[in-house]
């Protein structure tokens, strides 16, 4: 159960700041928009893809037996 509070926890962590983001340029505030685009990119590579690229070959492991 702790499992998916924290999945979605970080998901729409996620995604609002990147909606942030959205409305930071909508703004105008073009730095502040740059600035969250690549520390989300950052966050994604480093904290989230290695977790995204187990579960992917778990579940290619998974469907091969």
């Amino acid at each position: 159960m702790f499992d998916w509070i924290f999945t979605f926890f970080h998901l729409f962590a996620l995604l609002a700041t990147f909606v942030y983001a959205v409305y930071s340029l909508i703004q105008g505030d073009v730095s502040r928009f740059i600035i969250l685009i690549v520390l989300l990119g950052f966050w994604y590579f480093f904290m989230l893809h290695p977790a995204v690229k187990k579960e992917i070959q778990r579940k290619k492991k998974k469907k091969k037996t």
